[in-house]
């Protein structure tokens, strides 16, 4: 017997083999019990098998996790939401700690937060807490790194005061002026970063919060929060259903704002750029983040108009069709061509991408590209 044909019969499932021609060792067999559990729905045994016992979902959580790597646990976790109805099983403690934590765990418990009873509310917060933390050590600095080393090039101040002058950038830029007999560099030209105190820039994250979006939603309020800890720019996280919230208020702790978030419900994404245009003070100085489908809800044509008149006055607009590593997007095409002739970029940008983003929108680079 193959290792080939034990694979094959796994894929296929045991029905491919009636007359079990490939007989399965045990540990290929317990695998196939896993999957079969899953994947073979419109079987009565397998829904009488695993449908309504929370500890035997248990365990079967616990086998998909002994016998497939991380990221294929995530799938059929994911499988799993919708096929076996695991939702409302998450809403138990102890099926909680069983899971695979992840982003799309996130985005699922806060689609479920206004369900939830109480007695599993304090473990889907340590549940979201330890991938918020795990997101926050992959991103924080590659983000902060590349907004800072953008708002020190995009931003030029000729005559900083002591406390403003960029040290590092000054150094760098009159390295040819280095005396050798006295062992310093005499700068002619000083660098600063700007007034003390004074936003360089100012950050609007206007995030859908359609259940669509759960992915999106995570991780705009990781890096929210990160650039609410950078001094030299002023950040907000709006978020937007039928309805506009103000989320800016938690940034400084991204768990909270996600709690604040209420997964689902329609879109009105021109109400949201309504709201965001009183928020604006220094048009040409702000970069606004949409991150959303464009399947508006609401007036599309007085959505365009408001992007327009946002990119006239100077505001550079950017549409985040996704802002996850869910693959290609399901978006509204047609919204997004015509935001495009208004020359509003609109795409798809993985976590990993984002902090290039942002030091490109800092120093007013064409994002097509």
């Amino acid at each position: 017997m193959s290792t080939t044909q034990t694979r094959w019969k796994l894929v296929l499932g045991s029905a491919a083999d009636a007359a079990n021609a490939v007989p399965l060792p045990p540990d290929y067999g317990r695998m196939d019990d896993v999957l079969t559990a899953l994947y073979d729905g419109d079987k009565a045994e397998r829904k009488a098998g695993l449908g309504g016992s929370a500890p035997r979902v248990s365990r079967w959580l616990g086998d998909i996790r002994e016998y497939f790597p991380t990221e294929v646990v995530a799938i059929m976790q994911q499988d799993a939401m919708t096929r076996l109805g695991l939702n409302q099983l998450l809403l138990e403690p102890e099926i909680l700690r069983t899971v695979q934590a992840d982003v799309h765990l996130v985005g699922t418990l806060l689609s479920l937060s206004r369900v939830m009873p109480q007695k599993a509310k304090a473990t889907a917060r340590e549940v979201v807490t330890k991938v918020v933390r795990e997101l926050e050590k992959k991103l924080a600095n590659p983000l902060r790194q590349a907004v800072q080393g953008a708002l020190s090039r995009a931003v030029r101040n000729p005559r900083p005061r002591y406390r403003e002058i960029d040290w590092g950038a000054t150094i760098k830029a009159n390295l040819r002026h280095y005396q050798a007999a006295h062992k310093t560099i005499i700068p002619e030209r000083l660098v600063g970063f700007g007034r003390r105190g004074q936003a360089l820039k100012e950050i609007v994250l206007c995030v859908d919060q359609s259940g669509s979006m759960a992915s999106s939603v995570v991780y705009a309020g990781v890096f929210g929060a990160v650039l609410a800890s950078l001094q030299a720019v002023k950040t907000h996280m709006v978020v937007f259903d039928t309805a506009v919230v103000n989320l800016s208020e938690n940034l400084r702790d991204p768990v909270d704002l996600l709690f604040g978030v209420q997964l689902g419900g329609g879109t009105d994404i021109n109400l949201a750029l309504s709201y965001c245009q009183q928020l604006i003070t220094r048009p040409t100085d702000t970069i606004l983040v949409l991150v959303t489908d464009l399947y508006e809800g609401g007036n599309e044509q007085e959505m365009l108009k408001r992007a327009a008149a946002l990119k006239a006055s100077g505001v550079n607009l950017v549409v985040l069709l996704a802002l996850s590593d869910d693959g290609a997007p399901s978006f509204d095409r047609r919204v997004a061509g015509q935001l495009a002739a208004l020359d509003i970029p609109s795409f798809a940008c993985t976590p990993a991408r984002f902090p290039d983003l942002m030091a490109a929108a800092i120093q007013g680079q064409k994002l097509e590209a």
